[in-house]
């Protein structure tokens, strides 16, 4: 066998939610590429269809499920349909983000801003080892998406942001202790700089902004969906059957 062949995930179907746009796209298609069907989950179903085509001309199955991951019942309704599918084996958490808040500091941020902020980038994560890990096949492989952001230093004006991607590593670890007696493998990626639309809206930066930061970075570059794709891929794959609880900095930066 090559060596190669522990990055092959044919045969298993995975979710990925918020795979619509942005980093879940990306991490959808690779996930497809290595052999992996797909089960695509968001709030909004027309750019879900449009990465399901994507995905199917590839030559995978794919399922579209519109759901809210702050929500029990689609998340549980999500795992069932995924179960159905075929053989579950892998979870991706990427729903979350800022989506659209803009960047304050912690005076200046509502009540219901804060709780929109924790639901999508923590509770989210609990609810799938609420309802989708029971429906997740023995040796599977549950990847968060979390963010640089979740350093362990101070971010100013990304106070509940950052707050729930520090906690969401910390679930990640809990989460592989009480999952590892199924050999289910829990893991994070913590992506860098990446212009998304969600990081467009928040920021304001312009192209010429981001050109700027990336002249900034290490490695001359800020992130590409393809980056965070390989990691899942590896994360999510036999390669990485003796990792788990880890999170993974993505991000051209020591």
């Amino acid at each position: 066998m090559s060596i190669f062949d522990l990055f092959r995930l044919d045969g298993r179907v995975a979710v990925v939610t918020g795979g619509g746009t942005g980093i879940g796209r990306g991490i959808a298609l690779g996930l497809a590429d290595a052999g992996a069907d797909i089960v695509l989950a968001g709030r909004r179903p027309a750019p879900l269809h449009e990465v399901a085509a994507a995905v199917a001309a590839l030559g995978r199955r794919v399922l579209v499920v519109p759901a809210d991951v702050t929500v029990e019942d689609d998340m549980a309704a999500l795992a069932e349909q995924a179960a159905a599918f075929g053989s579950l084996r892998i979870w991706i958490n990427n729903a979350g983000g800022l989506q659209g808040e803009p960047m304050k500091p912690l005076a200046d941020t509502t009540l219901a801003s804060w709780h929109t902020t924790i639901d999508r980038n923590l509770t989210s994560i609990f609810l799938s080892a609420r309802v989708g890990a029971p429906k997740l096949a023995d040796d599977g492989a549950i990847l968060n998406v979390s963010s640089t952001a979740s350093a362990t230093r101070g971010a100013p004006t990304h106070g509940p942001y950052s707050a729930a991607k520090y906690a969401m590593n910390h679930l990640t670890q809990t989460m592989a202790l009480e999952l590892a007696p199924r050999r289910i493998r829990v893991n994070a990626i913590a992506p860098g700089h990446t212009q998304t639309a969600d990081y467009v809206n928040t920021s304001g930066f312009t192209d010429e902004k981001f050109a700027k930061l990336a002249t900034k970075q290490p490695l001359g570059r800020i992130g590409r969906d393809d980056d965070y794709a390989a990691a899942a891929v590896y994360l999510c794959s036999d390669a990485a059957s003796w990792v788990t609880g880890q999170t993974l900095f993505v991000s051209g930066t020591p």
